[in-house]
């Protein structure tokens, strides 16, 4: 039985990749830029308007579709933040402490 457990331990550990850590360091940091991304595109965008049509309107309606691309690409970092999360409340090992209102480990 024993011998199943460290098996199965070392199963998981070879599926994991090898450079998690980064690789999610990075994915928090392309939210940034890609926030920075759709404003100047948005921008870029209204100024192009604003010298094709000579509104002066027109750039703010770019500014506008930069600022709703950038509130959808935070959205997006969010689902899949939630559903990591979600994935980890199925846990065993934190599900336990949930359903039994643990939130620290018990000092005595």
């Amino acid at each position: 039985m024993l011998e199943n457990k460290e098996i199965n331990e070392e199963i998981l550990q070879a599926e994991k990749p090898k450079h998690k850590d980064k690789l999610e360091a990075l994915d928090n940091l392309s939210l940034g830029i890609s926030i920075v991304v759709a404003l100047a595109l948005g921008v870029g965008l209204g100024l192009l308007l604003k010298e094709w049509t000579g509104y002066t309107w027109m750039l703010w309606i770019g500014v506008l579709y930069g600022i709703a691309a950038a509130v959808l690409n935070v959205y997006k970092a969010y689902k899949k933040a939630k559903a990591s999360l979600d994935e980890l409340a199925n846990d065993p090992k934190y599900k336990y402490q949930a359903e039994h209102g643990i939130n620290k480990i018990d000092e005595n």
